[in-house]
């Protein structure tokens, strides 16, 4: 079976990497003639563990090709995938979808034979119905059919979430694509993964649906951890008791200073415009983005206020800059208008982050200072603010730290530090939602479960 993957992004790919290593011959189409010599030469322009891996395992097989032309990519495929980006559109908000249907344009007038045409990149509910009148218009001639396959990938993880998945999406009304993708997916039958298929509109709307509730359940445990600040509870024991619960489970439960990423913060106004339109507005989904944007404003103050109202020419250091671990994406990320915050205020910020230095310095004021490496970036700061919860900052011991920093004020976006441990040695300790100097650590107590 051969199959064509239009953008070779990140969901484009990781989706044909891991197409390949079920067996299946895969050609990624990538327009842009730089990126694709990078491919070639076994580069990944991406940062996701295991990924290059998996393509220079899979190009050495044979499997995954890069080829130089659309119609060599798309010959004799069984089903192209749609995988371009689909940006906010700048000024309402609404999923710009100008790359997927000139990508659609392109495929249909240089088929030579009937193809599944399937929607990867995340498109607004009846993209799908516009796609296939646009097929039947340019070519009434070649029996082209279409889905939608939504994916569910989580940046850092995407490949296990790719082989391993909790379900995989297929919208279409066509018997015949409803094969192909049955067929193109039967390896996970042998784990037992559900195929869920349902209409074009169905599928379209599950994974906005998705985005837009987990979203949600972020900006909830973030407002209780300010809730919890003001009345001296602790938001992981309240995330803890509340999660054990599995009508609302742990997942996503994390406190932090707001998402960010290339997926929750367009997804969440794309359906707050959809709903808008459809006369069914999602009051919860506007607030969520309203919230979520306040919080990620309000970081820079935290800091100011936990340095006194003042940070006007202290050295303050910034450690994690992607909007999570284990990416290097800087799109929406918290550490952006922090940094802009502290900047403006005067403060000199020392920044480090293992993999998304060379995206973020051009997204950054100027004056940001890159260092090589955390211990560097951490040595003479008065303030040590973290912000993305990357493994080898977890490694800094509070005895450590009190040797290479000036100061004392530590603020912890993600919670990644013993309040205790780091007060015992003397820092001005502030973390999320943890108002409670005597935090008592209720995960030790699992035995005690009832």
């Amino acid at each position: 079976m051969k199959i064509a993957i239009i953008g070779g992004g990140y969901v484009g790919l990781v989706s044909g990497a891991c197409f390949a290593e079920f067996g299946v011959a895969v050609a990624v189409v990538e327009a842009d003639e730089a990126k694709r010599r990078v491919l070639l030469e076994g580069r990944i322009p991406i940062y996701e563990p295991g990924l290059d891996r998996l393509v220079a395992e899979n190009m050495a097989a044979g499997r995954l090709t890069f080829p130089a032309t659309l119609s060599e990519g798309i010959a004799d495929a069984e089903a192209v995938f749609i995988a371009v980006g689909t940006p906010a559109r700048r000024g309402d908000g609404h999923a710009d979808l100008t790359y997927v249907f000139a990508a659609v344009e392109q495929v249909v007038k240089t088929l030579d034979h009937p193809a599944v045409i399937v929607t990867k990149s995340t498109v607004p509910v009846g993209t799908g119905r516009k796609i296939a009148a646009l097929a039947r218009q340019l070519r009434p001639d070649l029996g082209i059919e279409v889905a939608a396959n939504p994916e569910f990938l989580r940046e850092g993880s995407a490949i296990t979430d790719f082989m391993r998945p909790d379900r995989v999406v297929v919208g279409t009304d066509s018997d015949r694509a409803r094969e192909v993708l049955r067929k193109l997916y039967r390896p996970l039958y042998l784990i037992e993964a559900p195929i869920v298929f349902t209409g074009l509109e169905t599928a379209e709307l599950i994974k906005y649906a998705a985005n837009g509730f987990l979203a949600m359940k972020i900006t909830f445990i973030n407002e209780m951890a300010d809730l919890c600040e003001k009345v001296g509870a602790d938001v992981h024991d309240v995330a803890r008791g509340i999660g054990l619960d599995g009508r609302i489970g742990r997942k996503f439960l994390h406190p932090g200073p707001g998402f960010g990423g290339s997926c929750f913060p367009k997804d969440t106004l794309a359906l707050m415009r959809i709903a808008e339109e459809a006369g069914a507005p999602s009051r919860l989904i506007q607030s969520v983005v309203s919230v979520n944007d306040n919080r990620k404003g309000g970081m820079a103050a935290r800091v100011v206020k936990a340095c006194d109202g003042d940070v006007k020419n202290k050295n303050i250091t910034v450690l994690g800059l992607a909007f999570k671990p284990e990416t290097d994406d800087m799109r929406e990320a918290p550490s952006l208008p922090l940094i802009e915050g502290l900047v403006s205020r005067g403060a000199k910020v020392t920044a480090f982050d293992p993999a998304a230095m060379g995206g973020a310095k051009p997204m950054l004021p100027a004056g940001v200072t890159f260092a090589k490496d955390a211990t560097e970036a951490v040595s003479g700061a008065d303030a040590l603010v973290l912000i993305t919860e990357w493994n080898e900052f977890r490694a800094f011991s509070p005895v450590r730290l009190k040797q290479l920093m000036r100061g004392d004020v530590i603020v912890d976006l993600r919670n990644v530090f013993d309040p205790k441990a780091m007060r015992a040695a003397g820092f001005a300790y502030q973390g999320i939602g943890r108002a409670n100097e005597n935090h008592h650590d209720s995960e030790t107590e699992s035995a005690q479960e009832t």
